[in-house]
């Protein structure tokens, strides 16, 4: 089995387009099962990015978390207190645009809520009890920073998701998507990958990153903090299980969100999206469009997806036209440059 690929040119760039392109393409097709999608949209490998090409909250969230990374590091090494107050301001001023106006998810607005009291601690406002796709959907940026050690990494990935989504699998689902694209990022060959990311999930299962997280655990009732990060990791690895298994029986032509679930809740659709993006490994588009059509939560499936994808094969793997017409396109491109250098 080939485990690695040829490095990507520009696979910030590709990573941060192509989770908006997937954004864009499932945005009217949410909440649609198949045979509707198709009925509107024609057949699904023909599906077209729509005029104007306008994304959700996805995106718009991945754009203040990285707008957040980039203050935190722009002040020098990245720490959980500097990381913390810029994301959090970051999110707060979301939650407060006109611009959020996306159906954005109701974890979201409830913690970002919260979080406006800078008095309250952030453990506080966190949802403990929601593992939404809210919180992975946009923390690709988390695997695209270079110069991160692996606990840095895994802190920065788990503290973002936690300060809307406390659940501990919402956290190690996080964690895993930035590992995915750090690793597609990397070089990772896409055969190896789902047996990378089976490997860190074993490896960390039992391991609560106090410095980032603090007292969350806490919150959430369990007797200890190795019991409540574990409660996750297991959640993780059994959907693993399933993405292993799909990614060999699964046909092109059918639903993914039949056999890696409908990705409304964070580790379904990290899986789904893998799913979608292993289908077609070097063909992105098609990728895209297969995560568009689906019975769930397609925006999240395709922008994780379009991550992926991006990530893998580069900024030169999205079509020209649809690039420069995507919402945001200045400012993901501008973040991509910045982290391409």
């Amino acid at each position: 089995m080939t485990t690695t690929s040829p490095l990507a040119k520009h696979a910030a760039t590709g990573s941060l387009l192509g989770l908006a392109l997937g954004d864009a393409l499932g945005r009217p097709t949410e909440f649609s099962d198949v045979a509707s999608i198709v009925a509107g949209f024609g057949p699904w490998r023909g599906m077209e990015l729509p005029k104007p090409a306008l994304v959700t909250d996805d995106t718009q969230m991945t754009l203040a978390l990285g707008r957040g990374l980039r203050a935190a590091m722009g002040r020098g090494l990245l720490t959980p207190l500097g990381m913390h107050r810029p994301v959090r301001e970051e999110f707060v001023g979301w939650h407060a645009s006109p611009e959020n106006n996306r159906a954005p998810g109701r974890t979201c607005m409830v913690a970002c809520d919260l979080l406006k009291a800078e008095e309250r601690p952030w453990q506080e406002a966190s949802q403990t009890a929601s593992k939404g796709c809210g919180a992975n959907m946009r923390v690709a940026p988390v695997g695209l920073l270079s110069g991160l050690s692996d606990e840095q990494r895994a802190g920065a990935a788990q503290l973002q998701a936690a300060l809307t989504h406390g659940h501990p699998t919402a956290l190690a689902a996080s964690d895993l998507t930035a590992q995915a694209v750090r690793l597609l990022a990397h070089g990772t060959a896409p055969n190896a990958l789902v047996a990378r990311l089976r490997s860190y999930a074993t490896e960390n299962r039992s391991r609560y990153h106090e410095r980032w997280l603090g007292n969350l655990w806490t919150y959430a009732g369990d007797a200890s903090p190795q019991g409540y990060i574990a409660r996750g990791w297991d959640e993780c690895l059994a959907i693993l299980d399933r993405l292993e298994d799909a990614v060999r029986t699964v046909s092109p032509e059918d639903d993914p969100c039949l056999a890696t679930g409908e990705g409304w809740i964070a580790e379904e659709a990290l899986a789904t999206g893998l799913l979608c993006f292993l289908l077609f490994p070097e063909d992105p588009v098609t990728a895209l469009r297969r995560a568009a059509c689906t019975s769930g939560d397609s925006d999240s499936i395709a922008c994780l997806t379009g991550a992926f994808a991006g990530a893998h094969l580069g900024a030169d793997a999205w079509p020209r036209d649809w690039a420069d017409r995507i919402e945001y396109s200045g400012e993901l491109q501008t973040l991509g440059a910045l982290w391409d250098s």
